[in-house]
């Protein structure tokens, strides 16, 4: 009894900033080319991504749970089950609304991160270095059993310009023998995809865009600006230095560096900070939007970033 309390405490905290953060990053406007608060697009609608958020709330609990277990010794972290996590998640995702895919990249960013940061608080250890730590050794903890359910989520999510690969095709019902006769981790298909996936490299660089670029640059653009805004010029920044994985898949590499280089400029006329700034971000929105350019995987990166602040204290 006595690790119940603690325990649903924990859970608790870290579910409140996975949602905090996953809200605050959808509700930032006018982030170019995504769905936010003021835009959608025909089939994917700002109040599907709020459905999503409420309904995974449950996969962010089981995480901490998991993560905070781990710390006290209940359970290994090869037991934490981060692909059944990851899979849970994108099952009620799924089922909440009718939009389709609003979160897969997030989930697969923020799981990890949830159970880490239940791990570092249950340890009263949260630091920036032992949040990070922790993050890559949950990922590589992970085992084949946690490649099938990951493989699992991503079919039934069916992302848009998912490309095919002549082994260990997440689409061919052939990989989950090879997966446990191989023993082929998360960690080795993400190390696989981590050239030409942002979300992949994430997993295998311990975050970098994350906590290299986005949160530092984050933390000092939320001082004395409107919260919005940072969270705009973030997405910005993070953009015009890691082109969009999701545009590329769709589009090509080229047109992925061109939005990133059309973000540059946005970023350097002032962003959301000044009105000329203002201006060219609001034309960069409904630019990308007319070219069916949409940085799904930038706004994936500013769920992590954001969820990293709410754990270290940001508060609207």
């Amino acid at each position: 009894m006595s690790i119940l309390k603690p325990l649903t405490a924990v859970a608790e905290r870290v579910a409140n900033c996975a949602q905090l953060a996953l809200l605050l990053e959808v509700s930032a406007y006018p982030k170019p080319g995504n769905v936010h608060r003021t835009a959608d697009y025909p089939l994917t609608t700002y109040e599907h991504f709020l459905a999503s958020i409420v309904a995974m709330r449950p996969s962010f609990e089981k995480a901490a749970e998991r993560g905070a277990k781990c710390a006290s010794g209940h359970l290994s972290m090869e037991e934490t089950r981060i692909g059944f996590l990851i899979k849970d998640a994108a099952e009620r995702m799924l089922s909440s609304q009718s939009g389709g895919n609003t979160h897969l990249g997030t989930i697969i960013l923020v799981i990890p991160m949830a159970v880490a940061a239940a791990l570092c608080i249950a340890r009263e250890r949260l630091s920036i270095e032992d949040l990070r730590g922790s993050i890559s050794s949950i990922i590589r903890s992970a085992t084949p059993r946690d490649t099938v359910d990951l493989y699992d989520a991503i079919r039934a999510v069916r992302p848009a310009g998912l490309g095919r690969v002549e082994r260990l095709d997440v689409m061919d019902p052939r990989s989950r023998e090879a997966i446990l006769r191989d023993y082929v981790t998360p960690y080795d298909v993400f190390r696989i995809a981590s050239p030409y996936d942002v979300v992949a490299r994430e997993w295998v660089t311990g975050y970098s865009v994350t906590f290299e670029l986005g949160y530092p640059y984050f933390r000092e653009a939320s001082k004395g600006a409107r919260l919005n805004d940072a969270i705009v010029n973030t997405f910005l920044k993070i953009l015009s230095e890691v082109p969009d994985t999701f545009i590329a898949r769709q589009f090509g590499d080229r047109r992925a560096e061109e939005v990133s280089a059309l973000a540059r400029g946005a970023l350097e006329a002032g962003g959301m900070t000044t009105d000329s700034g203002r201006r060219a971000v609001w034309a960069l929105d409904d630019r990308l939007r007319k070219g069916d350019l949409n940085p799904g995987t930038t706004a994936d990166l500013v769920s992590s970033v954001l969820m990293v602040a709410a754990l270290f204290g940001l508060r609207p």
